[in-house]
């Protein structure tokens, strides 16, 4: 057999550039790819042409093999979201780590929850070296909830499943985006038809259907201030009462109807408080007093 022969090697992807060579070529896969899962042949022997190897790396001895016979050879790197799904799935795999493999949803919660607030804190203190990491860390996480969902024996589903839902889904609350909708002039217009366009997508019967009850509670308040502020709730429905709890509602509640963010502005002042007793610490050690003896007056004193 004579011609183009175009050989796929393992996690390549076909770049613009080499498409125009698979037309008319005989397309086969190279030795290490499960050929069946892409409905082409491995190489017979024999086979002789031009040969156009299409590998994840120039470097790997499939490519030597064939660049040493005369084949031209295009790059094609693995995207790096898809090294990253195939490293997790190793790491998951028989032979892999005995730690992954154990874990659960369930098991895994604690550290979805503490790599997001990592990830918060990152942004809050703009340090975009942790940013990059911590957003990493995240999608470990979406990695290895999937992971662990596609072996799921009554409903799996993989990663490409979650990314498909979600450009499903992106593509679908955007309209005036990606079809023929009225343009949405302003961010108030774009929550407003938002948060419609979940209403009949999901069939919620409540403006309560579908937030988060286990979120902080300042910011769950705040949520509901919200949601409740766009139904046109009045604020006197608020719940009652002088106890400490309520108070605290009504506050995280009606500040995020008037655009701003409780939880948000309340861990700055938080932060702050952080800071300012360590700064008292510091102040009363350089002064040769030890900070645990300290007492109100010895606070006053210190505090920044």
């Amino acid at each position: 057999m004579t011609g183009s022969v175009v050989v796929v090697a393992h996690g390549a992807t076909v770049p613009a550039a080499a498409v125009g060579l698979l037309r008319g070529a005989a397309v086969y896969a190279a030795s290490d790819v499960d050929a069946s899962a892409f409905g082409v042949s491995p190489v017979p022997s024999g086979v002789s042409g031009d040969f156009v190897l299409i590998t994840a790396s120039v470097s790997s001895p499939e490519a030597a093999a064939l660049v040493a016979a005369g084949a031209r050879v295009i790059e094609a790197p693995v995207a790096p979201l898809v090294e990253a799904a195939e490293v997790m799935d190793r790491l998951r795999s028989p032979g892999g780590c005995p730690w992954d493999a154990v874990q659960t949803h369930e098991t895994l919660r604690q550290y979805l929850v503490e790599e997001t607030y990592e990830l918060l804190e990152a942004i809050e203190e703009n340090d975009r070296e942790a940013l990059r990491e911590e957003l990493g860390d995240v999608l470990l996480q979406v990695l290895f909830h999937a992971r662990v969902a596609a072996e799921d024996a009554e409903d799996p589903f993989t990663i490409d499943d979650v990314a498909r839902a979600l450009t499903a889904k992106l593509v679908g609350r955007h309209p005036h985006v990606f079809a023929d909708a009225a343009k949405v002039a302003t961010v108030d217009q774009q929550n407003l038809r938002w948060e419609e366009l979940k209403q009949a997508e999901k069939q919620r019967r409540s403006i309560v259907d579908g937030v988060a009850l286990g979120q902080p509670a300042v910011a769950l308040a705040a949520k509901l201030g919200q949601r409740s502020g766009r139904a046109g709730i009045p604020l006197d429905l608020f719940p009652a009462g002088s106890d400490p709890a309520a108070q605290l509602f009504r506050t995280a509640a009606t500040a995020r109807r008037t655009g701003t963010d409780p939880e948000g502005e309340l861990r700055a002042v938080a932060k702050q408080f952080a800071r300012d007793i360590r700064a008292a610490e510091e102040a009363a050690r350089g002064a040769g007093v030890e900070p645990s003896t300290l007492e109100a007056d010895g606070w006053r004193k210190f505090w920044p």
